[in-house]
């Protein structure tokens, strides 16, 4: 007898259950959701929102999305760190695809500072989607810190012609500043994803 895969071998999704319960109305608790600012804060609030995109251009509907990000002052929310905690800023947060009209990944957050070792502000992302058996991911640079990002040691280490799925563009609403970051799994388009 052989032994059955568990789920976290089978293609899923098991996300909206397991990892973003109340964005999807279960009746259990998230150790983390779309939020990442909790009160008062330094720093510009932004939102980071995109689609998940198959090879075809296709939105995909049951993906979800994590993000762990510096705060404004370059600094990581660990309270073990040497750079300290900042009780008010998550620095991670899990959004799911299949809660918006537009199937979007939607988060709320705060433009974050170079963490002081030559790397441009960016949001680091993980991707988990139907059909992946491991999570991919990538970084979302900001369009609006190219001399920044001409001189990130990560950023520079992608071929010239693919460092643009890199960037989020800037994009003025009524509700203020959002970055939008689409991330497309295959095609021609297809986002540089890391290996760690």
């Amino acid at each position: 007898m052989s032994p059955k895969q568990t789920p976290s071998q089978t293609v899923g999704p098991y996300f909206a259950y397991g990892l973003t319960p109340e964005q999807y109305g279960y009746d259990h608790t998230s150790i983390a959701g779309p939020a990442l600012v909790h009160g008062e804060i330094e720093g510009e609030r932004i939102a980071l929102t995109g689609r998940v995109l198959d090879a075809e251009g296709q939105p995909v509907d049951d993906a979800m999305i994590e993000i762990w990000q510096a705060d404004a002052n370059g600094r990581y929310a660990h309270p073990a760190g040497a750079r300290g905690s900042n009780a008010d800023f998550a620095g991670f947060g899990r959004a799911g695809t299949g809660c918006d009209a537009e199937n979007r990944f939607v988060f709320e957050t705060i433009k974050p500072g170079a963490i002081g070792d030559g790397q441009a502000p960016h949001i680091n992302v993980v991707v988990f989607a139907r059909g992946l058996l491991s999570h991919l991911f990538t970084r979302a640079y900001f369009a609006d810190e190219t001399s920044a990002n001409a001189a990130d040691p990560v950023l520079q280490t992608v071929e010239e012609a693919r460092r643009g799925t890199l960037i989020a563009e800037r994009r003025q609403t009524a509700t203020g500043p959002q970055y939008h970051f689409d991330i497309h799994l295959g095609g021609v388009r297809e986002t540089v994803f890391f290996d760690v």
